[in-house]
């Protein structure tokens, strides 16, 4: 495959290229540089070396041919700021357009022997305190990536948008405010996918942020454009406002390699790919893209919590960071000494964690083949990963694209009940909200699913429930509906009220809530209909303040670390010696009933409306055992109980459990490397994260449901 890796490695350019006079006779459209031109922007960056057109453009796609020149991409109309973007003070330093198209890249080199990526966030809620706790401790550190974007929070951001508030994560000062001074010393770039459906206001606020801490930078975005309107604006076209398409890592490569910016916004890009831009400039794409998936949901993959690690050890977690070396060598390490457990067993867990088939895991740079990957632990603080290789073929022909869709208004309410026959109590107010509804809207409570927090929520009870059921004294019970029409979540919500009164005896505190719901339909795209735009901006600072940033610039230095100190138990835990990290050396006992937890580890995750589960023995040698157990049948039994509408389900909820029960699909992979299972379970989720009415949107707990099953494996 080396060929193959050289031919997609993009060729590192000078940041900054002299174009000589020679530019001018312009070659055959063949040999044209694979860009699109801008009106304001010629086609610049592409430069006359030894007779043939070299293009400076370090990306992994460009455009076929050249396409005429759209107009220049305006920022969204009437969004958070939008009117002051074109004319304000920061300097715009580059503007082009490219399209998604794959090219092949020949003569790769390598900027650096071995690249340092950080992972800073793993979600929209992450702590910059951990983001900024790992840029001090590991100074090797050459990017930080803040991953802060998923389906759920793009959708939220776009409804949002579309009220009139910020389309992008309004907590980027926050997080640039803690990490830009550090960053910025350390010669450290933040990549972030903060700016969601607004990239253009997230830069703005970024470059204000750092004109304002006397701070000189470039800030450069990279997002989809639509003939050069944002895709967000109201100008956009094509399959609808408010379309995002999962772009690769090459607008963030270009950003990187032709304006140096120590912050790079993007908007929808794949998570993988944000990890990946850094490590294309040693010469890794191949080798590299699994290395940005683990580090894409790697934030806690020294938090996991297996049996053994104490609270104290979690309050000093470190984040995790990759190093990866121009050879193809791939380490994930963690702040050494630090506490959380990095090991065969939480790498292996995070491997699996939402890749479908990991015999084809695919992103928008490249297909990856994850079934012989193999974990080597070098130290508590250390694993070496090796084995991933590309599939066939080597990447996708179309792009995944989101089309925000109304999905229905949502109505919720919870109530709680304690004490001698509480669990009874929440039935009859259940009851009660479901006929009340029916009155004025008949049929309707079928739209109403329901459950009781500290009972069954979460499903997670096995063969349990009668016993569970005897010992419950403390129960809260919420309803969920979806409905078409405003007017019955708003009913719903007056419904719920009432049981103040009008219910069963002891009940409070009650919440209730009801909202518009967007979902993301998903389609597959061609990629030359892909355009994506990259922009720069260097900060302005204001004469008087920057001879003040000269004068305090080494005092701003040193009271750094003062600013934001560490928690004063860092430094004082350490990993338990005794704690093992490597898998066990006991084969669990057959022939008799034992929960799976005795068996295996798991992590859950969700793709849209999908379930992706790993089952990972802790003896690896009980895989085959576990195959003859882990069917099709037992994992659509063990899952079934999602389907209830009710924690007191009727006989005609029963036959209802049963018909959705026929739309749902199992898929088990085997994956030797790690002597693993990884399987997915179709149209399981309720519709999925954005329009969920489980309190558990996402499906992250359902591996506690699996592995609280009893099984009896064979001799």
């Amino acid at each position: 495959m080396t060929n193959v890796k050289n031919a997609l490695c993009p060729q590192p350019s000078p940041i900054s290229r002299a174009v000589p006079e020679e530019r001018h006779a312009r070659p055959q459209p063949s040999l044209l540089p694979r860009r699109l031109a801008s009106s304001r922007f010629p086609p610049a960056t592409a430069s006359w070396s030894g007779g043939t057109w070299r293009d400076s453009l370090s990306v992994l796609h460009g455009a076929s041919a050249p396409l005429p020149p759209p107009s220049r991409a305006r920022p969204p109309a009437n969004r958070s700021g939008a009117a002051t973007r074109a004319a304000g003070p920061h300097r715009v330093t580059m503007e082009e357009l490219h399209d998604c198209v794959v090219k092949l890249r020949s003569n790769p080199q390598r900027r650096r022997d071995t690249v340092y990526v950080g992972c800073g966030a793993g979600f929209g809620g992450d702590r910059p305190m951990a983001a900024l706790k790992l840029l001090e401790i590991v100074k090797e550190l050459n990017y930080l990536v803040l991953e802060c974007l998923a389906e759920r929070t793009l959708a939220d951001r776009y409804q949002i948008m579309m009220s009139g508030g910020k389309g992008y994560d309004p907590r980027v000062k926050e997080w640039l405010s803690v990490l830009l001074p550090l960053a910025l010393d350390r010669g450290v770039c933040i990549i972030t996918n903060m700016g969601a459906v607004d990239p253009l206001g997230a830069q703005e606020e970024v470059l204000e942020l750092a004109s304002n801490l006397g701070l000189e930078i470039t800030v450069a975005v990279a997002y989809e454009t639509s003939s050069g309107n944002s895709v967000f604006s109201n100008e956009s076209t094509g399959v609808g406002q408010g379309r995002s398409t999962y772009l690769g890592a090459a607008s963030i490569v270009h950003c990187l390699e032709n304006g140096k910016p120590q912050v790079v916004i993007t908007s929808r890009v794949a998570d993988a790919a944000l990890f990946l831009a850094p490590m294309v400039g040693i010469g890794m794409t191949l080798r590299s893209c699994h290395k940005g998936h683990w580090l894409a949901i790697f934030w806690n993959v020294d938090a996991n919590s297996l049996e053994g690690i104490s609270c104290t050890l979690l309050l000093d977690l470190s984040l995790p960071y990759a190093e990866v070396s121009y050879k193809g060598e791939v380490f994930v390490g963690k702040a050494e000494g630090s506490g959380g457990l990095l090991s065969y067993s939480t790498c292996a867990e995070q491997l699996l964690y939402e890749v479908g088939d990991p015999a084809n895991y695919i992103t928008p740079d490249l297909v990856v083949d994850f079934r012989y990957v193999k974990f080597q632990q070098i130290s508590k603080d250390k694993v070496n990963c090796k084995g991933a290789k590309p599939s066939n073929p080597c990447w996708p022909e179309k792009l995944l694209q989101l089309l925000p869709t109304e999905s229905g208004w949502k109505g919720w309410g919870e109530i709680s009940y304690g004490g001698q026959e509480c669990l009874k109590r929440a039935h009859a107010a259940e009851y009660l909200v479901r006929s009340w509804m029916d009155e004025t809207y008949p049929g309707i409570e079928g739209k109403i699913i329901s459950y009781i927090i500290g009972y069954d929520s979460l499903k997670a009870i096995g063969d349990n429930k009668d016993s569970s059921a005897k010992q419950v004294m403390d129960v809260r019970l919420r309803m969920d509906g979806l409905f078409k029409l405003e007017e019955h979540a708003v009913k719903f919500v007056e419904e719920f009220i009432a049981l103040y009164t009008n219910g069963p005896a002891g009940g409070g505190g009650i919440s209730t809530g009801q909202k518009k719901e967007i979902t993301l339909q998903k389609i597959l795209v061609d990629r030359e209909k892909i355009i994506w735009q990259v922009n720069m901006k260097k900060s302005s600072i204001p004469c008087s303040q920057n001879q003040a940033t000269n004068v305090d610039k080494g005092q701003m230095r040193d009271q750094k670390h003062h600013k934001y100190p560490r928690s004063s138990a860092m430094g004082t835990f350490h990993l338990n010696t005794n704690m093992d990290t490597l898998p066990s050396a006991v084969p669990s006992p057959s022939g008799t009933k034992i929960p799976l937890y005795h068996v295996a580890h798991s992590r859950a995750g969700d793709k849209g409306n999908d379930l992706n589960f790993s089952i990972i023995p802790h003896f690896p040698d009980d895989i085959g055992r576990l195959k003859a157990v882990i069917t099709r049948d037992w994992v659509k039994n063990a899952v079934s109980p999602l389907l209830d509408s009710s924690s007191f389900p009727a006989d005609r909820a029963n036959q209802v459990r049963y018909d959705l029960l026929e739309n749902v699909s199992i898929e088990i992979y085997d994956v030797p490397g790690i002597s693993s299972l990884n399987v997915v379970v179709r149209n399981i989720l309720d519709g999925g994260v954005n329009s969920s009415r489980r309190i558990d949107r996402h499906g992250k707990t359902l591996s506690d449901l699996i592995l609280c099953q009893n099984v009896i494996l064979p001799p």
